[in-house]
């Protein structure tokens, strides 16, 4: 492979900024969005988009007709049956009324076929983890700043982001005792200051995926847990989204416009641990990608057992001779060690070495082989906030240009799908920076 550097592969998240990271979370009682080691992507939205308003989902919600249950997601799961029904025009709401179908998701990108000689569009997929509005507002304010840029992106949810702590007992963590979690639960204001950012997320063409829920890590985390113990994981989430006017009382509040068995394709574990038995236990459940992956280089992806897997990439770190994940928290890393508040005086360099290294990473595909790139981020504080600076920084750069394509990794999905397999076969073998003859690579 060509331009591949010795890579700084760092541990998703070590057990001190775990530390650090949790008495955060309790002296600020979710003051900023709650960090969960995941990785992610930058997203390019393709084609035209069009998106209503979160006003719109809301009104739409007041104005449903009843439905009966939702089921079961493990019998019912998204699936490609399950999203393919037709329409009938009428917004339904399901079981609770915490969850609705309002029919197909507005704006999403148009997958088309390659033709003979045409360059792949630059695909850009800009993720979240935890994906909780907190007294911060990033969640709103990224949501904005995408907008603003033609982007589309994937919010990974934890599920006991709609769970308040009052409610703790509900949730049974696999090999960890009833109510415990990793994380902090939400206050009742966050909560619903969440619910409001998922209705408008959804009704702008973002994807909303699973973070799962309690975030464990390293032992009895999601690396020991058995495929039935992830099971337990992802039914649990699935059960907080559709249950959550139930568990708050919120009763007066508008259904998600969306319902979750159908919407929910993909994932990404917590600190990126335990892919193997995870991609066994989603496969009933229709789910089409997993993001779970450690890291990888910057090429075209391929399946794992029939799931699409969207890794972390490896990109070069500016000024210096190695490569870094593309994840905050690996900037933070060989930033400032495991200190999440490292020295002021070098925010301002940090940030431009954060905002440089993703632009290496975009321009080494952009004018190679086009491989899809994916940033992953936390609405987190570290360093001052640099590292959600650079993100934001580098999605107003590159979503506008020519050929680039902000979308979410449920659009980027749709979009492998329908080409053609001995093509992208071909462009697996291409290095990051190899820009081939399309003309004869594309036939």
């Amino acid at each position: 492979m060509a331009d591949t550097d010795d890579a700084s592969r760092v541990p998703a998240e070590s057990r001190a900024v775990r530390k650090a990271r949790r008495k955060a979370q309790n002296r600020k009682r979710f003051g900023v969005g709650a960090a969960i080691l995941a990785l992610g992507a930058t997203a390019t939205t393709a084609y035209a988009l069009t998106s209503g308003s979160s006003s719109d989902a809301a009104e739409q919600g007041k104005k449903s007709t009843a439905s009966p249950s939702p089921g079961t997601a493990g019998k019912a799961g998204p699936g490609k049956g399950k999203q393919d029904e037709a329409w009938d025009g009428k917004t339904k709401v399901l079981g609770d009324g915490s969850t609705s179908y309002t029919g197909p998701q507005p704006g999403q990108l148009k997958p088309q076929r390659l033709k003979p000689g045409e360059k792949p569009p630059q695909f850009v997929v800009f993720s979240w983890d935890g994906a909780l509005e907190g007294d911060d507002h990033l969640f709103s304010h990224f949501r904005q700043v995408a907008e603003a840029n033609k982007a589309h992106m994937t919010f990974f949810l934890t599920g006991i982001y709609l769970l308040p702590e009052n409610k703790r007992m509900l949730y049974r963590p696999p090999q960890h005792s009833q109510g415990s979690a990793a994380i902090s639960y939400p206050t009742v204001a966050h909560v619903k200051t969440t619910l409001e950012q998922l209705r408008g997320a959804w009704a702008d063409g973002d994807e909303i995926g699973s973070h799962f829920n309690g975030h464990f890590c390293g032992p009895k985390g999601g690396g020991d847990w058995s495929p039935a113990e992830w099971k337990s994981e992802i039914d649990q989430a699935y059960s907080f989204v559709k249950t959550w006017k139930t568990n708050t009382g919120f009763t007066d509040e508008a259904p998600l416009p969306f319902d979750p068995d159908r919407e929910v394709v993909g994932g990404r574990a917590p600190c990126l641990e335990g892919q193997k038995n995870l991609i066994t236990a989603i496969k009933p459940y229709g789910w089409r990608y997993d993001a779970s992956s450690s890291g990888d280089f910057q090429l075209w992806p391929n399946k794992i057992d029939g799931i699409w897997n969207f890794p972390l990439q490896l990109m070069p770190l500016q000024d210096k001779e190695v490569q870094v994940l593309s994840m905050d928290f690996n900037f933070l890393y060989n930033q400032s060690g495991e200190s999440t508040q490292g020295d002021p005086s070098k925010y301002a360099a940090w940030l431009e070495q954060t905002r440089k290294s993703y632009l290496n990473g975009f321009n080494r595909v952009y004018n190679g082989s086009r491989a899809p790139m994916y940033i992953g981020n936390h609405f987190e504080d570290w360093n001052g906030g640099i590292y959600m600076k650079a993100v934001e920084d580098v999605m107003k750069d590159v979503c506008p240009r020519e050929g680039v394509r902000c979308v979410s990794f449920r659009e980027l999905s749709d979009w492998l799908d329908v080409q053609d397999p001995k093509v992208l076969s071909q462009l697996r073998l291409l290095d990051p920076a190899q820009a081939p003859d399309w003309k004869t690579l594309v036939k």
